[in-house]
């Protein structure tokens, strides 16, 4: 039990309480409230480290009484991010209401256990100045992991639960660590990434839990669930939706997936009648006035009126200057509500610990089983690890704080509502911005103490740097003084800046970007400092790439070789082929990677910005590694067997095929696996691409010119070499992936066959004209109708030898716009497009066909001998081969059939189009990956989202950090246009996609970027020339 007593210690002291509650406690030196005379009541308290606590106040004693109490009991400064929430009599989660008298709140108070929790999430560990604090939200991120309110992928709940042991038991012990998480659970599935955890932990060798629990906050705040608290609602068409308030705004989420984000300087009312809860935006004088308004429809009306109080709290708390007055009592009538928020805003708390000097006073532990007696010491203060430490004054400009004098809250008209600050004036205004991605406009000139580590912890296969064994750019100094020595496991992280000076955790990205506003002049201003040279872009555009390519090498190299590592049917001779020329590749542009990342941080002056020296060039960097990868070049060769050597054991090995189907089926293999295989010949293009442009930019006379100059004849000379190789694995990959789309036809793969068109067109039957595939070979061509096999394939209804076909147009003989005949020997077929374009393009890739067969070969009796008469024995076999794979294999159908339904082939049968060849080499050269913002046609907000274009499809992620997308957008059929004046789209460097009904917009951060994308879309959604290179024609 716990009572308030006059003692000389510093805890009320630093609680800073005044005496009159209900006002802003900042007043240091006073002590919490003296508590109204009456009868004592006891009140119990959970913590976040689970004990229970009972303090004793008096029966008209407020709220703002118990929680002073609870701040005092703690030690803890900066309490106003807490709260204490209980479940009242309606069985809801509700917060104590620190106005109000607590017992008045909660009329049982034998039986009530109130919760002392995190009610505040602020975006950016680094704004919570003491230890205790971090401790505290480390708890609590702990708790909502454990209940599976934090939901993340594994990679980064292993690396948080490594952190949260690590804080508990300290440094790794197989046997130790291996019977803690027996005994402990900290994730709902946590059995299933128990190696993942203990390989996470292993890496974490001489941390203190001081840095564990900065580590943990590091990693937690770039989740898109990090404090997210959802309260069920439905829109307007009854959509199940949940809404949620953040830093920056009101947010809504479908399941767990955030779908739409309304920030604060967009609204302009927030209320409730009964069950509806109303959000009202800013009218915008170029757009339809009449949409302004969003309901959403909740439970009931107390659900509506808990929701609207934490609303009000939030954006009093991140948005205000002060905490706001009492509105005077009214004289004869009330209107609306009274309630406001009481206490410090994050603002006032941030300058009353910086502008105070107070003691570190040692606190306790209770899980950890380290450290837990020399903390209770008040001697022992190298423990108290302060991450990181102000050294130097730092105030916000005025400039960027919202203006709290017109920001009180208003209650008019019977209805509770929420006045918003003033629109920002920036281009990213209402962006839902992820913390984990790193935008152009929002880099800020600093380095947060720790996130080296933890990008590194976040990517465990970077090699770590040369300056310490984390991998950290910032020195480790140890409480004994020495540098880097393991056997200590309290270290200190500093981070200087340029003067010499610590850097302030004030200046964060995220609380500058999304928290605050801004004008004209300082938004010029940032964007002044960030480089806008052409060649900057390009050398972006080469790290966003290598950063997907590295992704996608992870998949072969990790991911796939753990698939079949443990599986005894898979040969021993082609894991170690993979393994040996996979791995060495994998482990150079690692290192390729962390150096470009280094260049293009000094290149934009967010890191290193004391050390003098030109970093505005990349030509230096790839001629380094050019040269470096050309030692590779027997790995990269090898690449191509590794590919026959896979199928060779997939055809001899039923049980490696379902291995390799069923690996396909992982989310993380979101392209086929015999992709992933061509990946490093398919970089080379790029290279040469990137360095092309970068020597196109360059005058002759730059300094950068010389290198990029010498990169570029070493990359064409290394392409020249793989490029017939290339074509011949290219061809093959896509006849294998055909393979796998058809049925009924014996053998696909055949010596000298080359694939050259696949698409729909209809052909005209006794039934009248019918859809069908058709795909073109260099010998034949083939249609089919789509099956209804588990496999969702296409079934061969007849195949065409192109030796002696003749073909005509015969739109006006048969009166079908778009159509033309093909004469066979025994047959005529008439077929019709889509379009006149569409019939070009059939037409002219037939007749090039027809001229190579002739030349190369002569009739093929295989061929002619299936012919349409005898089509039904084929349809027979093919249904035989269906129902055998359908016996050995373990998925589902309905499986099978998702996983099946997005490839070119069923993309093209759905949008009546057709690809060529060439249309997909084009592709191979046209990777693009990066961040952008997407909106859909009827929302309001933009969404920043990491996008990868490959495969004539867009790839969604969350981050770059990612191991699978979110969705995709396979783009054939699609038209890429820019957004008309009517519109109403009035932001830079925005793109349209649309497909009918479907209408997408993406904007990216400059001119040149959005050039890029509107190229590389271009590729995907227009054909390209359709004749065939002469060196493909040399490959027939």
């Amino acid at each position: 039990m716990v009572e308030p007593v006059d003692r000389s210690s510093v805890a009320a002291q630093r609680l800073g309480a005044p005496e009159s509650f209900g006002v802003s406690t900042l007043e240091p030196g006073l002590r919490p409230p003296t508590q109204p005379p009456g009868r004592q009541v006891a009140i119990r308290v959970q913590m976040l480290d689970d004990t229970q606590e009972v303090f004793q106040i008096s029966q008209r004693s407020p709220g703002k009484v118990l929680f002073d109490l609870v701040c005092v009991h703690l030690n803890l400064t900066e309490g106003d991010y807490f709260g204490l929430e209980y479940q009242d009599q309606r069985k809801m989660t509700v917060w104590l209401d620190l106005l109000k008298p607590t017992l008045k709140q909660i009329r049982r108070p034998k039986n009530t256990i109130l919760r002392f929790v995190v009610k505040f999430f602020p975006p950016d560990h680094t704004q919570l100045m003491e230890e205790l604090t971090r401790y505290l939200f480390a708890l609590q991120i702990k708790q909502d992991l454990a209940c599976g309110r934090l939901i993340c992928n594994d990679t980064s709940a292993s690396l948080m639960v490594s952190h949260i042991i690590q804080s508990e038991i300290g440094d790794f012990d197989e046997t130790q660590s291996w019977q803690h998480l027996l005994h402990n659970k900290y994730l709902p599935d946590q059995d299933a990434i128990r190696d993942k955890i203990t390989d996470c932990h292993r890496k974490l060798v001489g941390q203190t839990p001081a840095e564990s629990d900065y580590q943990l906050l590091e990693i937690a705040r770039r989740l898109e669930m990090y404090g997210v608290r959802l309260h069920p609602a439905k829109d307007r068409e009854g959509t199940k939706l949940s809404l949620a308030v953040a830093h920056t705004g009101v947010l809504v989420f479908q399941g767990y997936t955030k779908i739409n984000a309304f920030n604060w300087s967009k609204i302009r009312k927030l209320s409730f009648k009964r069950k509806r809860f109303l959000i009202k935006l800013r009218a915008d004088p170029t757009q339809n006035t009449h949409h302004d308004t969003l309901e959403f429809a909740m439970a009931s009306r107390d659900c509506c009126k808990v929701f609207w109080k934490i609303c009000v709290e939030y954006h009093a708390f991140f948005r205000l200057f002060e905490e706001p007055k009492p509105k005077p009592k009214a004289i004869l009538f009330t209107r609306g509500s009274s309630f406001r928020f009481s206490g410090r805003t994050q603002k006032q708390i941030i300058d009353y610990v910086k502008d105070s000097e107070l003691k570190k006073i040692p606190f306790e532990r209770k899980h950890s089983k380290i450290l837990s007696n020399s903390s209770m010491s008040p001697q022992s203060s190298s423990f108290r690890l302060n991450v990181p430490k102000e050294q130097s004054a730092t105030s916000f400009p005025l400039a960027d704080q919202p203006d709290s004098a017109r920001l009180s809250l208003q209650a008019v008209n019977g209805t509770e509502e929420l006045p918003a600050v003033v629109r920002p004036t920036n281009g990213f205004d209402g962006v839902s911005v992820a913390p984990s991605s790193e935008p152009t406009q929002s880099r800020q000139n600093h380095h947060s103490p720790g996130s080296a580590l933890d990008q590194q912890l976040l990517n465990p296969g970077n090699p770590g740097s040369d300056d310490t064994p984390m991998g950290s750019p910032y020195m480790v100094v140890n409480g004994n003084g020495t540098v880097n020595d393991q056997d200590v496991r309290s270290t200190i992280i500093l981070g200087a800046g340029p003067d010499g000076q610590q850097l302030s955790p004030l200046t964060s990205p995220l609380l500058t970007e999304a928290g605050y506003i801004r004008n004209d002049d300082e938004e010029e201003a940032r964007r002044k400092k960030f480089p806008t040279d052409k060649a900057y872009f390009i050398a972006k555009e080469l790290l966003t790439t290598e950063r997907t390519y590295l992704s996608d090498l992870r998949v072969i190299t990790e991911s796939f070789q753990s698939a079949v590592g443990k599986d005894e049917a898979f040969p021993e001779s082609v894991r170690n082929l993979i393994s040996a020329n996979y791995d060495p590749v994998y482990k150079f542009h690692q290192g390729f990677l962390k150096e470009t990342e280094q260049r293009l941080a000094q290149w934009e002056g967010r890191s290193n910005a004391h050390i003098k020296g030109d970093y505005q060039r990349i030509g230096d960097v790839l001629l380094k590694n050019i040269q470096g990868l050309r030692q590779l070049t027997v790995h990269l060769q090898k690449h191509s067997e590794c590919l026959v050597e896979l199928e060779r054991a997939c055809r001899s090995n039923r049980k490696v095929e379902t291995l390799c189907r069923d690996f396909e089926q992982q989310r993380v293999c979101y392209l086929l696996l015999n992709i992933f295989l061509l990946r490093p010949l398919h970089r080379l293009l790029h290279y040469k691409l990137i360095l092309e442009r970068l020597c196109k930019h360059y005058p002759p006379t730059h300094e950068d010119f010389r290198d990029c100059r010498a990169a570029l004849a070493d990359i064409s000379e290394m392409v020249l070499q793989v490029q017939g190789t290339m074509m011949k694995m290219e061809n093959f990959q896509k006849l294998l992936e055909l393979k796998k789309d058809l049925t009924g036809i014996d053998e696909l793969i055949i010596p000298g066959r080359e694939f050259i068109r696949l698409g729909c067109l209809s052909k005209l039957s006794g039934k009248g004209l019918q859809q069908r595939m058709f795909f073109l070979f260099s010998d034949c061509l083939v249609y089919t109708s789509r099956g209804m096999t588990p496999l969702n394939q296409f079934k061969v209804h007849g195949q065409l030898p192109l030796y002696g076909m003749t073909i005509r147009e015969s739109e006006e003989e048969w009166g079908v716009p778009h159509s033309f005949t093909l004469f066979e020997q025994r047959q005529s077929v008439v077929v019709a497009a889509s379009c006149a374009s569409e019939m070009e393009r059939w037409v002219e890739d037939i007749r090039m066909a027809i001229d190579l067969a002739e030349q190369i070969s002569s009739p093929n009796a295989d061929l002619l001998a299936t012919t349409l008469s005898e089509n039904k024995l084929s349809e027979d076999l093919g249904a035989e081969q269906e129902s055998e794979e359908e016996l050995s294999s373990s998925r589902s159908s309905l499986e099978r059939q998702g996983h099946r339904g997005n490839t070119t082939v069923h993309v093209c049968w759905h949008r009546n189009t057709s690809v060529s060849m060439v249309d997909f080499s084009i592709a191979v050269e046209n990777q693009l990956s990066g961040n952008l913002l997407r909106k859909f046609k009827n929302s309001n907000g933009w969404q920043k989202l990491w996008v990868v274009f490959t495969n004539f499809s867009l790839f969604f992620y969350k981050s770059h950090q990612d191991d699978y997308p979110l969705a995709s957008l396979p783009l054939l059929g699609y038209s890429v246009t820019v957004p008309s004046e009517s519109e109403n789209i009035h932001k830079d460097y925005v793109f349209k996609l649309h497909f009918k009904s479907h209408v997408y917009y993406f904007r990216s951060e400059s001119e040149y970027t959005f050039e890029r994308w509107m190229e590389v879309i271009r590729s995907a959604t227009c054909s390209a020339s359709r004749s065939l290179p002469t060196a493909r024609k040399d490959l027939y």
